[in-house]
Formats: C-alpha cells, structure tokens, sequence
C-alpha cells in the first residue's frame, strides 16, 4: 500500500505534537451501556502508541445517525468512559465537535493525554453530498491540532465513506494509515489474491440485494459459497419452492436464478430450515425441509442437516470468509444455526475471517472466543466493498496524500 503509515509518524517523532486520529467508536448500547466493546479495544493500539510517544491525541469519531444534530441519545460518554477504563488514563470528552468546548478541551492536553470529540455526526457538515460544506469542517478539524499537527486515519469501518473527518481532513493535514486500517487491508487483500484453497465464503443476512455485487465479485473466485440467513429464501423462491411468509424480495428472484445458473454447485443452499409460526422468541417452531415451507411459517435459521452439510464443507477449507448470520440469532430459538456455522469455523484450521457486522457482533454474544478466528473485521459494509473490487475513498485519500 503506497501510504504513509503511523510507523513512519512515530518515526519523524510525535512528542508534543497534537494528532487527530479518526477512529470507528459505533459501539452498540442498551440505553448507556456498551453491550459489546470490540470496536473501542481495536482502536487502542493506535492511540496507546501515539500517547505513549508523547503526543496529544485528539480522537473523533461517530455514533450512530444522530441527523447532524446533537442528541444525548447518540453522546459518546460511555465510550470515553470505556476508551480511559482500557487505557487506565482519563480520556477527556469535549462537549462539542469543533466549538469552544473541543478549543477548550485540546487546550487543557498535556503531553500524552487523550481527548474525544463529541460525536462527529452532530455537525451535519460530516455527511454532507456537498464537497464545500465538508471541507469547511475538515479545516475546522484539522485547526484543532495546531502547528505540526497530523492525522491518523484508523476508523477501517468508515473508509468506504466520503465525509469530512475521513476523506476531506486527510486532504488538509499530513495523513497517515493508522494500524488497524492497514490490518485489515492486509487481510482483505489475502482474500482476493491467492488464498489457500479450498477457498469457501459463507454469506448470510436478510437481503439479496445488500450482498448482490459481493456475490458476483467472489463466485468466479471461491470453491464454495454458502447462502443462510434470510437472503437463502430468494433462492429458494428462484428454485420454485414456496417460502411461505419468509422474508422474500421478489423483484430479486430472477437474479437470483442466474447467479444459480452462474455457479453450479458451487453455490449452496440450506435443505432445512428452522420455520416459527410467528416473528417472535415464544413462536411456536419445527424444522422442515427447505422446499415444504406451509404458508403462514416464516423460516428464521437453518436446520440442522443444512448445518451439518456445510460445515463438512468448512472443515475443509483452507480459506473462509464469512459475512452474516444464519437466522435470527438474537432469540435463542434461532441462533443454533449461526452459533453451528461460526463454531466451524473456529474449529477448522482455515485461515478464517470474519466480515464485521452482525457477524462480529454474533461471535460475542453467542459467547465464541476471539481467537478462533484469524482476523474479525471491524468494517462490515468497509469489507464488503474492498471485496466487490470498489474504492475505498479513506484509504485513496491517503495514497494521494503521498
């Protein structure tokens, strides 16, 4: 990657220097509690070693859709609690994003200390289509950090997107790929190169539509690509069976007949399916076979001989890339598909990873350790696109920066 890299800014010497790092802090909360901090502990290593070099560090980043104005229901608080909890250092919260709080908050910095803007997506400028708006304030961003001043960017799950603290701000400081964006690019790019085969990619999730260019990317690539989730009932549709009141985009049935056509076997369906007479955890339920779904019953997993099918397959595999879960693991009832499906993976010694998303947030809460897996990306949509062969405009700022 033809970038500057935060290894070559701790190389020229950070100490005293004020650095802006755009970091991916869009942790899910119940009301003020984190309920899963991958996010915020993949952002440490970054600003431990920027503070530790002696710099102010200056963090910014979004939550949520707060609609470009402040909203104490998208507040960053509970992140900068955690963020100082993991550092063991008081992490200062500026009450606003570029106003006299941040001046304020910057100011009072010593040498090594950590503050956070407020949520960068309560200035409507951030998210801006217009280009003028989003520049105005980068420049308010970038005269935060003063003389010398420099930005790291190291939020992987917004490079895909052109807003002001992500693409314009790298435009107007020296700019520098943080650890975790380069991480994850190295392991993305080892999916579309030459990855050790067999080369086996499962894909779940509720639409089609949303992993459409992703399936067209990777099918001439992969040797298996698996389909679960609610995605797997427009194939089946595509295939003639009834889905009963399962989740169905009809207008996507005769795309889906020719990506069935495109890749032979290499595609894989679900022969069973968990169905529930209802969308709710106290539904009643019984598994079927994929092409006897009664009208009324709505499929919410994979069954259990679809579950054993492919992870005889991912057993075998040298290489796994998963995106999305099986069914709808958040209710007990239904997530002994994708809980089945990700223990494959960790079981198998693939090189595996993991796409993000509610993928990531489907290994922690169905209690599977981090480690079983190789990487677990923290850029779900980032991931999708660097795989569909598009641009990412946070990281083609930093390699025009050079």
């Amino acid at each position: 990657m033809a970038t500057k890299t935060l290894d070559d800014l701790l190389g020229e010497g950070v100490s005293g220097r004020t650095v802006l790092v755009r970091s991916d802090l869009n942790v899910p909360l119940d009301g003020s509690t984190i309920t899963d901090d991958g996010r915020v502990r993949a952002a440490l290593p970054t600003i431990r070693r920027l503070s530790e070099g002696g710099a102010k560090v200056i963090v910014t980043a979004h939550l949520g859709r707060p609609k470009g104005e402040a909203d104490p229901a998208y507040s960053l608080a509970p992140v900068a609690a955690r963020l100082g909890e993991l550092l063991g250092a008081e992490v200062s919260l500026a009450g606003d994003v570029t106003g006299d709080s941040a001046r304020q908050t910057v100011a009072a910095l010593g040498d090594g200390g950590v503050a956070l803007l407020e949520n960068v997506r309560f200035d409507p400028r951030e998210t801006s289509k217009d280009s003028t708006e989003r520049a105005a304030f980068a420049a308010e961003l970038a005269a935060l950090t003063g003389d010398g001043g420099a930005f790291v960017s190291d939020g992987f799950g917004v490079v895909h997107r052109k807003q002001a603290s992500v693409y314009e701000v790298a435009e107007v400081l020296p700019a520098y790929a943080g650890g975790l964006v380069l991480a994850e690019l190295e392991v993305l790019s080892t999916l579309t190169g030459d990855p050790r085969r067999p080369y086996a990619v499962v894909l779940g999730g509720s639409k089609v539509s949303d992993k459409l260019a992703v399936i067209e990317a990777l099918l001439p690539k992969v040797d298996a690509l698996l389909v679960g989730g609610g995605m797997c009932f427009t194939f089946l549709a595509a295939q003639g069976h009834s889905v009963g009141g399962s989740l169905l985009e009809s207008d996507m049935i005769d795309t889906c007949k020719r990506l069935l056509a495109e890749a032979g076997d290499k595609l894989v369906l679900p022969t069973d399916v968990v169905v529930a007479d209802a969308f709710a955890a106290d539904a009643a339920t019984r598994t079927v076979a994929a092409d006897a779904i009664e009208d009324g019953w709505l499929g919410l997993d994979i069954g259990p001989d679809s579950v054993r099918a492919f992870a005889g397959t991912l057993a075998g595999a040298g290489t796994t890339f998963w995106n999305g879960p099986m069914g709808v693991f958040e209710m007990a009832p239904f997530a002994e598909g994708t809980r089945a499906v990700a223990q494959a993976i960790a079981d198998s010694a693939a090189f595996s990873v993991v796409g993000g998303g509610d993928s990531a947030a489907a290994v922690r809460l169905l209690g599977l350790p981090d480690d079983g897996f190789s990487h677990i990306s923290t850029g779900g949509g980032a991931s999708l696109e660097y795989l569909e062969g598009k641009e990412l405009p946070g990281v083609a700022v930093l390699e025009k920066g050079v």
